[in-house]
């Protein structure tokens, strides 16, 4: 039998659920496995921003309303179940000791998406207050990909010696900053480009965005 490995996904608390949500359907559509932990602030943002409650005894049909919504907020714009949902494990932000807290658990890495000022302290520090932040930092001991899109303008000197330390520590230190070269012309585009890169960085392959080829205006004349 195949093992399974996954992707370990965390969402803190920043502002940017929807990054989180297209990384996750990204993940799925490239048929990988997903771990996904959900910190305690990243609720109160989930439910400003989309008016969902992510409850831990419903999270599978929670999960499911979250990825069919859109960037725009209109629900039912992806063709997410629960049922597509069959190979993805949620583990609550304080449980230390789930599966993934040990070095010793199968993973291919972890995507922190979005990662808040206080998450990339926590990982850069070596607090481990919780599982997203005890998950980042046996990534980083067991030198498994990390990568950490920081969701925050503007930053101060302290976040950035703090992002310089993940840097060095090797992670991906990836700013959620759309680009306009691919053609946006939706909510939903600048969303999936930030995504996008962030599977790129991961090496999971994906189309959510026209890549760049060297031509000049292509944007303006992509259908």
């Amino acid at each position: 039998m195949k093992s399974r490995r996954p992707w370990i996904v965390g969402v803190s608390g920043a502002s940017g659920t929807p990054y989180a949500a297209a990384v996750l359907r990204g993940l799925l559509a490239a048929g990988e496995s997903v771990d996904l932990v959900v910190s305690r602030a990243s609720r109160l943002t989930l439910l400003d921003e989309t008016g969902i409650s992510f409850r831990d005894a419903h999270w599978r049909e929670d999960l499911a309303t979250w990825l069919a919504r859109g960037a725009d907020g209109k629900p039912g714009t992806f063709g997410v179940t629960a049922s597509d949902l069959a190979d993805v494990r949620y583990w609550a932000a304080g449980d230390l000791a789930a599966g993934p807290s040990s070095g010793s658990y199968p993973a291919k890495g972890m995507l922190v998406v979005p990662a808040s000022t206080a998450a990339v302290a926590g990982v850069a520090l070596g607090l481990s207050k919780d599982l997203l932040q005890r998950v980042a930092s046996v990534t980083l001991k067991e030198r498994r990909p990390l990568v950490v899109a920081v969701r925050e303008t503007p930053l101060t000197g302290q976040t950035l010696k703090h992002m310089v330390t993940l840097d060095e520590a090797g992670a991906v230190v990836l700013p959620a900053s759309p680009a306009f070269y691919a053609g946006a012309t939706h909510i939903q585009d600048l969303v999936d480009f930030v995504a996008g890169r962030v599977l790129d960085a991961a090496r999971v392959p994906h189309r959510l965005y026209r890549r760049w080829e060297g031509e000049l205006g292509a944007a303006l004349r992509a259908d």
